[in-house]
C-alpha cells in the first residue's frame, strides 16, 4: 500500500473502533466490545488497577501494547505530548501526575478519536488536557514545547517513522525525554501478514525490525536510547476464543499460520533523551 492509502485505512479502522466502543489489543485488532477483556489486557501490558480506575470510562479502548508511563520521569508541572492519543487513556494518566500546574497535549489523526477524547476530558473534569487533530509526522505543536513525549503502539502504524521521531525531537525541550511502547520485529514478516489491511490496523504490518526502529530514533538526534523492557507479543490474544472468530473474519488466515509468525513480533519500551545542546526545527512550523 502507498503511504496515503495506509493512513486512510488506519484512520477508517480506528474510527470504527471508536464507534464499537472498545477493541481487544492483539496483533490484529479484534473489536470485541468486552470491557472485562480490555481491562484484563491492560493489566497484562503494565497498567495497574489504580491506573484503570483513575480515568473516565471509555478512555481505555484496549489499543496499547505496553505502558509508556511505567518508564517514569513525569514531573508535576511538566508538559507532556502523547503521539496518537486515541480516546485519551494515557493522556489522563499523565495529567494525574503533572497536576493542575502541568499540561498534556494529545495528538491523533482520527477525528472520531479526538471527539471521543474531548468528551472523556469533559466527563472527567480535566482542565489540564487538550486534544489536537494532526499527524505525528506533522505535529501541530511549536518547537521546544514538551518536557516528555509518550506514545503507545502508534509509531509502528506510520510509514514514515523517521519523520515521526524527528518531529518528536523538534517538539521536545533540550533535555526532554521520549518514552515509547511499541511493536517491533525480530525478523521480517511473511507477505500474507505484510499485505493485510487488518494486520496494519492492528499494529503488525507496519512494524519494522528492532534494529531499524532504534536506528530511526538515533538518526533523529536522540541520545541515551535504551530499551527498558521487551516481551514476546501474546499471540493467545489473537488465537484464543472469543477473539479468534472475529480475527479470522478480518484476516482470512488460519490461526496456525499466524502462530508461525508470532515469534517475530515483540513489544518493547524505549526511552531516549534530547541532548541539552540539541536544536532541530521543522519545515512544518
Amino acid at each position: 500500500m502507498k503511504d496515503r492509502e495506509i493512513k486512510k485505512v488506519v484512520r477508517e479502522g480506528y474510527a470504527k473502533i471508536v464507534k464499537n466502543g472498545s477493541c481487544c489489543s492483539s496483533p490484529v485488532s479484534s473489536c470485541c466490545g468486552n470491557t472485562d477483556s480490555v481491562q484484563d489486557i491492560s493489566r497484562r501490558i503494565g497498567y495497574t488497577k489504580a491506573d484503570l480506575d483513575a480515568v473516565p470510562q471509555g478512555a481505555n479502548l484496549g489499543l496499547g501494547c505496553g505502558n509508556p508511563l511505567a518508564i517514569g520521569s513525569l514531573r508535576e508541572g511538566g508538559t507532556v505530548v502523547d503521539l496518537g492519543s486515541g480516546a485519551g487513556f494515557d493522556c489522563f494518566l499523565a495529567a494525574n501526575v503533572v497536576g493542575k500546574a502541568g499540561h498534556v497535549i494529545g495528538v491523533d489523526m482520527t477525528p472520531e478519536m479526538i471527539e471521543k477524547a474531548r468528551e472523556n476530558a469533559e466527563k472527567g473534569g480535566y482542565t489540564n488536557v487538550e486534544f489536537r487533530l494532526g499527524e505525528i509526522e506533522h505535529l501541530p505543536i511549536a518547537d521546544g514545547t514538551a518536557d516528555t513525549i509518550i506514545s503507545n503502539c502508534v509509531i509502528n502504524l506510520t510509514p514514515d517513522k523517521r519523520t515521526a521521531f524527528e518531529e518528536a525531537f523538534r517538539v521536545l525541550k533540550p533535555g526532554g525525554r521520549l518514552m515509547v511502547s511499541d511493536i517491533v520485529l525480530l525478523k521480517e514478516l511473511p507477505d500474507f501478514i505484510k499485505n493485510s489491511v487488518a494486520a496494519y490496523i492492528g499494529c503488525v504490518s507496519g512494524a519494522i525490525t528492532k534494529e531499524e526502529y532504534l536506528a530511526n530514533i538515533k538518526a533523529a538526534g536522540f541520545g541515551k536510547v535504551d530499551i527498558t523492557s521487551e516481551a514476546v507479543f501474546p499471540i493467545e490474544w489473537l488465537t484464543d476464543e472469543p477473539t479468534v472468530e472475529a480475527n479470522n473474519q478480518y484476516l482470512r488466515i488460519p490461526p496456525e499460520q499466524i502462530k508461525e509468525a508470532a515469534d517475530s513480533v515483540i513489544s518493547i519500551k524505549v526511552q531516549a533523551v534530547k541532548p541539552d545542546s540539541a536544536t532541530r526545527t521543522s519545515p512544518h512550523q
